[in-house]
């Protein structure tokens, strides 16, 4: 996968909430990705955002933490 979405934390500003929606819309457009939360807040009379993306990885884990779920060259699903 060469789209690494390993840090999902964006920023974004505007002078207005309408500005803001528009903004982050067309971010997500463009993008291609959903808003795994969003805050909102004002600063200096700006509307401004923290916000996380979905990542594109998932580890799937045992219980303990131990083993993890991995895909092999062949598509099995496996723990190693």
């Amino acid at each position: 996968m060469s789209d690494d979405n390993r840090r999902n934390l964006q920023f974004f500003e505007a002078a207005s909430m309408r500005e803001l929606y528009d903004t982050l819309r067309t971010w997500q457009e463009q993008n291609q990705k959903r808003f795994l939360s969003l805050s909102i807040q004002s600063d200096g009379g700006r509307f401004c955002c923290i916000a996380l993306t979905n990542p594109s990885e998932v580890v799937i884990t045992s219980e303990d933490g131990r083993n993890h779920a991995r895909v092999n060259s062949g598509g099995y699903l496996g723990t190693f």
